[in-house]
């Protein structure tokens, strides 16, 4: 197949250097090779969480992630607060309602972050402190949306709720100070920021989280984080582990810090301008307001009276440039552009003719 240009909310592109590292021989998952390998990836992940805590390696996707943290942290008939500013916002919901919670939803506008003052205002209203835990999204693909992490954390420990936070797509692109923030649970996946293929999860537990693990009454088995934990401390995963996709974590890891976090953060954030730009410059709409722009993912709406599905199927077919469209009620209604991934500016541009091209095609009637 003919290499494609993948500008998706995940999975990205992987460098050379990390796909060769999947065809390395097979380890004992339980020898002493593997766990050096384990904790290496552990060490290298603590600067990204921004956390001192425990981290458990899961071999999921991010989705796997988020119904860890649910089902270890909450039984059945607690009140959680959903946050959510989009598709996997509302996932971390239906999760926790899936596992019984009662879940009550804090309602943002389309293309909005959460509101401090709203969830200020709500968490104050509960003086008898029956929110359990709050759902948040620290970057949501299907919108285009990120919060301000920083600005939610101080009412957030005021009120003293557990927090879970979904940054599968954040972690890695941009800041975040899990211990500092004072974040309880942060889940966050290997095919996002780190540019590795998908196959593997990572959670990272504040002490209060930690703590809460050993509720013996929660439901779970596979995803039971005490016994990750446990394993963890010997250098191994209580199941066997996706290994080959380990050695290209361990790989892009390694890149990942050599090339230098705040070199990344600005990486996406420059290559997220970019793309608004030239979106913008060729018509179309941002979905994202002002404020809550996300560094990863650029979802917008194509110029009036243009269709999406078609934009994308010609900019797959004849050029090789992969986008997404959109979710739920967003499909066939946007275009998703994500920066994540062993991509360059050049990449880019490439993208940006691609899609002025084809936009002339598909008006001219020459597709």
């Amino acid at each position: 197949m003919p290499r494609q240009l993948l500008f998706l909310p995940g999975p990205v592109m992987v460098a050379p250097p990390v796909l060769r590292a999947m065809d390395r021989p097979l380890i004992d998952h339980r020898g002493p090779e593997f766990a050096a390998m384990l904790e290496r990836i552990i060490a290298a992940l603590r600067p990204v969480f921004g956390t001192r805590g425990e981290i458990a390696i899961l071999g999921s996707s991010g989705t796997g992630a988020m119904e860890a943290l649910v089902a270890n942290l909450f039984t059945p008939g607690e009140r959680l607060l959903s946050c959510p500013v989009g598709s996997f916002g509302k996932r971390f919901a239906g999760i926790a309602a899936s596992y019984g919670c009662t879940v009550e939803t804090l309602e943002t506008p389309l293309g909005a972050a959460v509101d401090p003052a709203a969830l200020q205002a709500r968490l104050h209203a509960d003086s008898e402190k029956r929110i359990a835990g709050v759902l948040l999204t620290h970057n949501e693909t299907s919108t285009g949306v990120a919060n301000d992490m920083a600005a939610l954390a101080p009412m957030l420990r005021a009120h003293g709720a557990i927090t879970l936070v979904d940054s599968v797509s954040g972690l890695g692109a941009s800041e975040f100070r899990m211990d500092e923030w004072g974040y309880d649970a942060v889940a966050t996946a290997s095919q996002k920021a780190f540019a590795a293929p998908p196959g593997v999860a990572m959670v990272a537990l504040s002490e209060r989280a930690r703590a809460r693990l050993e509720n013996r009454a929660l439901a779970r088995f596979y995803f039971d984080l005490r016994r990750a934990l446990e394993f963890s401390h010997i250098g191994q995963t209580p199941w066997t582990p996706p290994i080959s996709i380990l050695f290209a974590l361990d790989a892009a890891l390694a890149a990942y810090h050599a090339g230098g976090m705040r070199a990344a953060f600005e990486r996406h954030a420059a290559f997220a301008g970019l793309v608004r730009t030239a979106l913008q410059r060729l018509g179309f709409t941002l979905l994202s307001r002002p404020g809550a722009h996300s560094d990863t993912v650029i979802a917008a709406y194509p110029p009036p009276g243009s269709d999406p599905d078609p934009l994308l199927r010609a900019l797959r077919e004849e050029y090789g440039v992969v986008l997404s469209g959109g979710q739920a009620d967003l499909a066939g209604k946007i275009v998703r552009f994500g920066t994540m991934g062993d991509v360059s500016a050049r990449d880019l541009q490439t993208a940006f003719e691609a899609i002025e091209a084809a936009q002339l095609e598909l008006t001219s009637g020459v597709a």
